[in-house]
């Protein structure tokens, strides 16, 4: 819910309407709950407003979508409601949602559910482009036929779009640098296009207007989330003098003292907030909205100004993320912090007059403090205990209750910070973004003091005082979940660690930290969880900290520290705005890909793995055979976020001097490739904007025989009306000329998945050739880069992903169970799926490996001894080598009910089937009687699902795809 609510009672109703959408309740019984009685007329109007606007609007666009007897369903629940509602109310809402009201008012029910009116009018109000002028006005271009009143673009309609990327302070005055802009709104000139950032502070108080003047910025524009508006001249920067507010502050100082001394109190230093806001005057359109979204780093944590001894100009954030500018006096300070024996003493300063009495506040807990008057002031001291702070898990900030006053929070001012060591935790008396005092009692955490770049790499030095003298890790994680870790280098209390970020490496090679944002954190190897500290920067070092941009390799790398004080590595490839805004991608989808087009073809073939994330799968292993026939014809890698360099006849010690291209997904020549290529080969869907020629080759390989049910025969896919998704894929699907297929079994699942009918080829996989024949050396090679000693016997445990539970981060099978029963001459290896949280892995002394994102899974499947897995397509690989399978589904039943099953796992499939960890264990001690047991079993299943992998699936593909 956007606006606040201005009552217990409008909270409370809200509430409880967004528990009901967020249950998935029906659209009725929303409806239900916000008519109940209680409110009185202005409550009704609030509530009306954010029920419409919110939950009631996402289930009628939801509706829209699932067809005529779901959307019968919301009009029927919503018609008379509406009735009910003020006019005003249905005025000041969201053109779509006005329209869309509109339609269920006036329209004939039956009529409005049967036709597609509203998915197509929430499809289009979703598009904030989607504008035109009329005269003077701006309207929605929405495909209703409704009066053009009812279109006009209101407030609620008009909202600016900003980011700050800049607040500092120059000569005196506040800087404010950012980009601000209406959506759908080009800003391509200076002419007609005003902007004037505007501070209002409290009540009465006269706003202040800063000097605002428009610059270029076309950033705007590549950041901008719409296709077809230009933002080029949406930047901005105001300045702001200092005395502007002072004199304001002053004037409210004489009325709201004077009324302090009309009740015979003392004055009090009060501090005065301003919220930042910006009118927009653009191309006969005006709106006004607050300033805020700042850039990540510095911005977050912009520096104050001091005006005069103990009073403070500070820009600070909101937790919403709105700018707001305070000035603020220091009514009470920090002197000191030490320990005496059990408990914390922390003593301070009030400046004015003498304070005898008062109390103390640590966030809500209200204690007892002394206090004592000295010259120019009174001094307080209060007691903390040790083991109380150690127990409050919270942050909290330090308060004075001066008798008679309001509470002044204490503020660092200059003063050094503590940090107390109490065994494996400590207690830190720090200052916050604004100077504020804030106590806490945690485990130990290591502090970054210093951030050097030298020529490619980053050296992060601090301190870290944890009374285990163990090794450590330096944690790198990314939102996605991966986590790389890099060794510390320690010496007594203080660690080193030095990175690479272009070269981080990876299974006996290096590859970049991949496109994202990494946070960073100590834990011991191998250790997950609860063994890892958050990492924190000095906040002494923070104004000195370099955050610039270093370009390294075609990338770009910032160390920043984000929320204040937490360091993080931002990665990004180095691309032009053209090819990473929403302008730039619809340009190039829309004008340069059919110009390349129409273009002749040139014999070049191009190869697409996991959408370019690796160099692997079955493309590979036709590029490979095609380098060992000496095809020197132009081979061209896409190539995504820097995750692989593709080797050419050198690096694969193949005769020639054979050197493929590669292509940055999503560039330029990416699309050039795919417009003119001779050949596609990809083992899965291809970018939307692709429509294979009628002179090109497209080769589907696929990423393997499907156990659980994909395409059509999903249950989202089989509904009324159809998906976007849905006719995504079949207009793909259209475009393949030769689809590679493991058995004549897949061939009829995926010809009925895909609603393909055009050529498949049986030739069995083409990744599945190097399971054939003899492992050697290939095998050898592998284990050393994974890290696996000669002689064990290598275990590769193998699950898919569950669409229920893909956040769930922990291995089923009991890896210290198998290491007790297995014993020091096993290893396994876990491989998360790419869908799924990536695993937690511990290395139980080197027993357990987590080779998730090792790059091709035909490697593990190589050197695996035995496989373990549950609904994945590796079983049907993995047969290939002769070696046993077990299937491990703890959630067999459940996984069925959700993504059904094209295998019968009684009756089909090549080993035993086990629902426990500990029968996965019992098993794997016997593997070679059990597997000797039920050999008959897995030849028939070979014989059925594999009967090609014979190791000249690829020499099949290229002779039937390539001409000699």
């Amino acid at each position: 819910m956007t606006p606040a609510p201005t009552s217990d009672t409008v909270a409370d109703r809200l509430r409880a309407v967004q528990e009901l959408y967020d249950r998935g309740e029906s659209i009725s019984s929303l409806v239900e709950r916000v008519r109940e009685p209680g409110l009185g007329p202005a409550e009704r109007r609030e509530v009306d407003h954010e029920a419409l606007a919110g939950p009631l609007g996402l289930r009628l666009d939801a509706a829209a979508k699932r067809g005529a007897a779901r959307r019968r369903e919301a009009i029927s629940a919503l018609r008379p409601y509406l009735a009910e509602v003020d006019a005003r109310v249905k005025r000041d809402l969201p053109v779509g949602r006005r329209a869309g009201y509109h339609l269920i008012e006036t329209r004939d029910p039956e009529e409005l559910a049967e036709s597609d009116a509203l998915a197509k009018l929430a499809a289009a109000a979703a598009e904030p482009s989607r504008r035109v002028r009329k005269g003077l006005r701006w309207y929605a271009d929405l495909p209703v036929e409704v009066d053009d009143k009812l279109l006009r673009l209101r407030k609620a309609d008009l909202v600016p779009v900003t980011q700050i990327d800049d607040i500092s302070w120059v000569g005196g005055r506040l800087r404010i640098t950012g980009h601000a802009y209406l959506a759908g709104l080009s800003v391509r000139s200076r002419r007609f296009n005003r902007a004037t950032v505007v501070l209002k502070g409290p009540r009465w108080l006269p706003r202040v207007t800063l000097r605002t003047r428009r610059i270029y910025y076309p950033e705007a524009t590549h950041a901008a989330k719409e296709p077809g508006c230009n933002y080029d001249w949406a930047g901005f920067t105001a300045e702001l003098h200092p005395f502007s507010l002072r004199w304001r502050a002053a004037l409210r100082a004489v009325v709201r003292g004077g009324k302090r001394v009309l009740k015979r109190r003392h004055t009090v230093q009060d501090t005065t907030t301003w919220r930042a806001e910006i009118a927009i005057w653009s191309r006969m359109a005006r709106a006004t909205g607050p300033l805020r979204g700042p850039a990540i780093g510095r911005t977050e944590r912009p520096a104050g100004l001091r005006v005069k001894p103990r009073w403070w100009v500070r820009p600070v954030w909101t937790s919403d993320k709105a700018l707001q500018v305070v000035l603020q006096p220091t009514r009470a300070e920090l002197t000191g912090v030490r320990r005496e024996g059990d408990n914390v003493v922390l003593t301070g300063f009030i400046p004015g007059h003498p304070v005898t009495r008062g109390k103390a506040r640590v966030g809500g807990h209200r204690m007892a403090a002394e206090f004592a008057p000295v010259e120019g002031g009174s001094e307080f001291s209060l007691v903390l205990g040790v083991q109380t702070l150690l127990k409050d898990r919270d942050a909290r900030r330090l308060w004075v209750e001066p008798k008679g006053e309001p509470a002044a929070a204490v503020m660092l001012e200059g003063g050094e910070e503590t940090r107390i060591i109490v065994g494996d935790r400590e207690i830190t008396v720090q200052g916050d973004r604004r100077d504020r005092v804030v106590v806490s009692g945690h485990k130990i955490l290591p502090v970054i003091a210093s951030a050097e770049w030298h020529d490619d790499a980053l050296t992060l030095k601090g301190r870290y005082p944890d009374p285990d003298p163990g090794p450590r890790d330096l944690l790198l994680r990314h939102r996605g979940g991966l986590i790389i870790r890099v060794p510390l280098e320690r010496d007594g209390e203080e660690f080193s660690v030095r990175l690479a970020p272009g070269a981080m490496p990876r299974f006996g090679g290096a590859v970049p930290l991949a496109e994202g944002i990494w946070s960073m954190s100590v834990a011991p190897p191998g250790k997950h969880g609860p063994a890892i500290a958050q990492a924190r920067f000095d906040h002494a070092g923070l104004d000195g900290l370099d955050e610039e941009r270093r370009t390294i390799d075609g990338r770009v790398y910032r160390f920043v520290a984000t929320r204040y004080d937490v360091p993080v590595l931002v990665a990004a490839e180095d691309r032009p705005g053209d090819e990473r805004s929403a302008a730039g991608v619809w340009a190039l989808s829309r004008n340069f890909y059919p110009s390349e087009r129409a273009k002749p073809l040139r014999e070049a073939a191009v190869y697409v793995s996991s959408d370019g994330r690796s160099y692997s799968d079955s493309p590979r292993a036709i590029y490979e055979e095609r380098l060992r026939r000496g095809d020197d014809g132009e081979h061209i890698w896409v190539v995504r976020d820097g995750a692989f360099v593709p080797p050419g006849s050198a690096e694969l010690d193949l005769p020639g001097d054979i050197v493929p291209t590669v292509v940055r997904e999503g560039s330029r020549e990416h699309y050039e490739a795919l417009a003119r290529a001779r050949y596609v080969i990809s083992n899965g869907f291809l970018p939307p904007w692709f429509r294979t020629r009628d002179d090109q080759v497209c080769v589907q390989t696929w990423h393997g025989s499907p156990v659980k049910h994909i395409g059509r025969d999903l249950p989202h896919m089989r509904r009324e009306p159809r998906p976007p998704v849905w006719h995504r894929q079949a207009v793909e699907v259209r475009g393949w000329d030769v689809l590679i297929s493991q058995s004549p079994w897949a061939s009829s699942v995926m010809r009925k998945a895909f609603g393909y009918e055009g050529e498949i080829l049986e030739s069995g996989y083409p990744r599945n050739d190097v399971l054939v024949g003899d492992r050697e050396p290939a095998a050898s090679l592998i284990r050393r880069r994974v890290g696996i000693p000669e002689g064990k016997r290598v275990i590769l445990y193998a699950p898919t992903f569950r669409d229920y539970d893909r956040r769930n981060a922990s291995v089923k099978l009991d890896l210290v169970d198998a290491r007790r029963a297995l014993g020091a001459d096993h290893v396994v290896l876990v491989r998360g799926h790419a869908m799924q949280a990536f695993p937690h892995v511990p290395s139980l002394d080197g027993f357990a490996i987590d080779v998730t994102t090792y790059p091709d899974m035909a490697d593990l499947l190589l050197i695996a001894d035995v496989l373990v897995t549950d609904y994945s397509s590796t079983m049907f690989d993995f047969v290939a080598s002769g070696r046993p399978v077990v299937l491990f589904t703890p959630d067999l039943d459940k996984y069925r009910s959700s993504r059904e099953l094209y295998l019968d796992l009684e009756s089909q499939r090549p080993g035993p089937r086990l629902a426990t960890s500990p029968e996965v264990v019992e098993v794997l001690r016997s593997i070679d009687s059990v597997s000797a047991r039920l050999a008959d079993r897995y030849a028939s299943f070979v014989r059925t699902y594999a009967p090609h992998d014979n190791g000249k699936a690829a020499a099949r593909v290229v002779d039937h795809v390539f001409p000699s």
